[in-house]
């Protein structure tokens, strides 16, 4: 399965953006994560393969939204009011289940720059 981000972009503080993630094949479980310079990999959000389990990182949690479109083999990630601290590489994923954990996942995009200056 491949999977192929895009979307990223610059947008100021308190700004919206949606980065979208297409996959090559039916998935299970689609997830995102991010890696800002220097830190480690942060669970962003993940929807199972019928999108009735749905989790989210504290740091997102009432900005970001997840959600997907089967009949596609997309999935979305709409960040509203975003902050100096949301700039990263996000980066798509996909898995069997819905985990929170980046070793939870067999699948993983190329990443798309988001970034959101002050």
């Amino acid at each position: 399965v491949q999977l192929q981000a895009s979307g990223g972009g610059l947008v100021q503080a308190g700004g919206s953006l949606r980065v979208s993630c297409v996959a090559s094949a039916r998935t299970f479980s689609m997830g995102w994560f991010r890696q800002a310079p220097g830190k480690e990999r942060e669970f962003v959000a993940t929807v199972s393969s019928t999108g009735l389990t749905i989790y989210y990182g504290d740091s997102v949690k009432g900005r970001f939204t997840i959600s997907r479109d089967l009949d596609k083999n997309t999935v979305y990630l709409q960040m509203n009011s975003l902050k100096p601290e949301d700039t990263a590489v996000y980066f798509c994923a996909a898995g069997r289940v819905a985990s929170q954990g980046y070793r939870g996942y067999d699948y993983w995009g190329q990443g798309t720059q988001v970034t959101s200056p002050a």
